[in-house]
């Protein structure tokens, strides 16, 4: 039995924290927070799957029918969850809708392209490293169909959504390959020729991706099998340096088209 009247401090701590609680102790204005013990084992918290169940059928549901005809009443129902779920965890639609893209337009294929553009080598080795992972992720990389789909409807109804996943994702990545370009051809990253270079080497990669359905019915020998996409990654990379090198190395200058009269003989073909 506790002494009471002999140890005060002993009768606060047994008032204060039970046996089964959650103590806090703050040290250097640090606030840390223990794990909750008890006579047996210790609780385990089971993380809530609606969320995840949410991002799901949102997922489906917005690549279907786009985020202006998608109801929440409808996400909610494939997820199984009340319709007061998507506020709990999103906030609204839109939050949810932006939740999504994030999830659908990154991934590993993305990150493919980002560790491409961080290599520390020459930049024609790096752009060639880019092309090749960027045509890898819009060909056969993850989530390849939802982003398709959820493009289409981003192109036909923009939102306010992508938006803000260009300027947290797809901007910086661009300003990189900007950087890269420019160094060839020896003019800043926001030098209207810069991003023209740079914008010609991206369209050649995504016509692979979003104009498949065309290539399918013009050239149906095509099939984009791992070996044809690394073919393509290098047509792309031998037609794009040749003409950065063309402007770089001050035989092309960056100026109105000419029907090729600048070229060295050299370099024309016979």
């Amino acid at each position: 039995m506790i002494d009471r009247r002999a140890n005060p401090s002993s009768a606060v701590a047994s008032r204060t924290v039970p046996r089964t609680a959650t103590r806090t102790v703050k040290r250097a204005g640090t606030r840390t927070v223990t794990s909750t013990k008890s006579r047996g084992a210790a609780r385990r918290i089971t993380p809530d799957p609606t969320r995840s169940k949410l991002l799901h059928a949102a997922s489906d549901v917005f690549a279907e029918v786009g985020f202006h005809a998608a109801t929440v009443r409808e996400i909610s129902r494939r997820a199984g969850a009340n319709v007061a779920a998507v506020n709990y965890h999103f906030g609204d639609k839109l939050e949810l809708y932006t939740a999504v893209l994030r999830e659908t337009m990154q991934g590993p294929s993305l990150e493919a392209v980002r560790i491409a553009l961080d290599r520390q080598a020459p930049p024609e080795e790096t752009i060639a490293e880019v092309i090749k992972a960027m045509l890898a992720r819009m060909c056969s990389g993850d989530n390849r169909d939802r982003r398709w789909r959820l493009m289409m409807h981003e192109i036909s109804q923009p939102t306010p959504a992508m938006s803000r996943f260009i300027d947290e994702t797809s901007r910086p990545l661009f300003d990189r390959l900007c950087e890269l370009v420019g160094s060839m051809i020896g003019l800043p990253r926001d030098h209207e020729k810069t991003r023209l270079c740079t914008n010609s080497i991206v369209g050649q990669v995504v016509l692979y991706a979003h104009w498949r359905p065309v290539l399918a019915k013009i050239w149906p020998e095509l099939k984009m099998t791992p070996a044809q996409v690394a073919r393509i990654a290098q047509h792309i990379t031998e037609f794009s340096l040749a003409y950065l090198r063309h402007i770089g190395d001050g035989t092309g200058k960056p100026g109105a088209w000419n029907g090729g009269a600048a070229l060295p003989a050299a370099r024309r073909r016979k």
